[in-house]
């Protein structure tokens, strides 16, 4: 399952940063994102938690850029 979020993130070096993060959570298939359109897009492993994978995937990209927002 793939599902989009709006992003907020300050600038391209970050957004990279935050997707090879997101990539490592536990839980998520592939993660891309877009410094320009500010859009995350996640695709979850089969039989995750959407809820609880985004919880680790926000976790780990406030650690690269503690004011990134992802609107859930």
């Amino acid at each position: 399952m793939k599902k989009t979020y709006k992003i907020e993130v300050d600038c391209a070096n970050c957004a990279n940063l935050m997707e090879d993060a997101a990539r490592k959570t536990t839980g998520v298939k592939n993660a891309t994102v877009n410094f320009m359109t500010q859009k995350m897009i996640v695709e979850f492993e089969e039989g995750q938690q959407v809820a609880s994978v985004m919880e680790g995937v926000q976790k780990a990209c406030k650690k690269v850029e503690p004011d990134c927002e992802i609107f859930l």
